[in-house]
């Protein structure tokens, strides 16, 4: 006889346990001791005395799935909707994916139910619960009005996407409106203050306007990292366009957070699957990329894209 305790999702209790105290309790009537000797409950002990008619297969714990569809369940027409998206672009993230449902398909569930789907259709694993002690301790007053503040922030590019030999370097350089949360990316070949100031005149140029306010850490490419009287060359443009600049905290990078959780996206929705040859293709598969990522609809804007919440704000 199979022994069905090792298989995962059936009772502790083996079936020779189960047999053996409901014979001791028809022989003794005797529950507590029963209960004692094979350490079960009495709930057990009775529950497996009334479906026993002698056979060791009236024991095996039966299936629980229900015999009919829930009638919230997703339908077959939405279960194919989600089938067709993830054939078509099978690194789809749960959010891109509910953004282009909600607007192309007019699905209205809940997003914790596309992601049962997901999990159920095994097209993503179950990501297991830490609890972690949160390292915010304010609140944080986010803008409501384009251009009062950008996080500024630099990714190295993995360099398993690169295909060359040559051991060449990339850094992608990131820029983010808090109010829309709309980015534009650049790479760069060296991280420094001259590659700052030509990415922030690209990012301006991008989106039209320049902010009151540049947010970065401490690198080296932003500031000074030792006291000295001379002024960064960062420093000095952003003055001369009377633009202040912010540095957070040392060793603090969860308050430059709205740029450093899109790096985290870009990781898992770009450079897992990147590969590129040259800095020319890394520029051409970025350009792409963030035309892509500008149309990603986010929880926190409410499932609708930086794009659209740009323009509901007036840009």
């Amino acid at each position: 006889m199979k022994d069905y305790t090792t298989i995962k999702g059936f009772c502790p209790h083996q079936i020779s346990t189960k047999v053996g105290s409901i014979n001791l309790y028809r022989y003794t009537h005797d529950i507590d001791f029963v209960c004692r000797r094979y350490h079960i409950s009495k709930a057990s002990l009775m529950r497996w005395n009334k479906i026993y008619d002698g056979t060791r297969e009236s024991l095996i714990p039966k299936s629980h799935k229900p015999h009919s569809p829930h009638p919230n369940a997703h339908t077959e027409e939405e279960l194919k909707w989600i089938k067709d998206y993830h054939r078509r672009n099978p690194n789809i993230s749960i959010c891109e994916l509910y953004g282009k449902l909600r607007e192309e398909k007019g699905y209205t569930r809940n997003p914790g139910s596309l992601y049962r789907v997901f999990v159920r259709l095994g097209f993503r694993k179950k990501v297991e619960s830490t609890k972690k002690k949160s390292k915010h301790n304010k609140h944080y007053d986010t803008p409501t009005v384009l251009g009062i503040k950008w996080q500024l922030d630099v990714k190295v590019v993995p360099a398993a996407c690169y295909s060359g030999k040559d051991g060449e370097k990339f850094y992608q350089y990131t820029m983010i409106d808090e109010a829309s949360r709309e980015r534009f990316i650049y790479p760069y070949r060296e991280q420094s203050g001259y590659s700052s100031v030509d990415f922030v005149k690209r990012a301006i140029a991008y989106f039209g306007y320049a902010p009151e306010t540049i947010q970065t850490d401490n690198g080296g490419e932003f500031c000074n990292t030792q006291k000295t009287k001379r002024v960064h060359y960062f420093d000095a443009f952003l003055n001369h366009l009377d633009i202040t600049h912010k540095t957070i905290r040392p060793r603090t990078p969860w308050h430059n957070g709205k740029v450093e959780r899109s790096h985290r996206n870009d990781q898992e929705r770009f450079y897992n699957h990147l590969k590129f040859y040259s800095y020319h293709d890394l520029l051409k598969q970025m350009k792409a990329y963030l035309y892509r990522s500008n149309r990603i609809a986010m929880a926190v804007l409410g499932w609708k894209t930086p794009l659209q919440k740009r323009a509901e704000l007036g840009g």
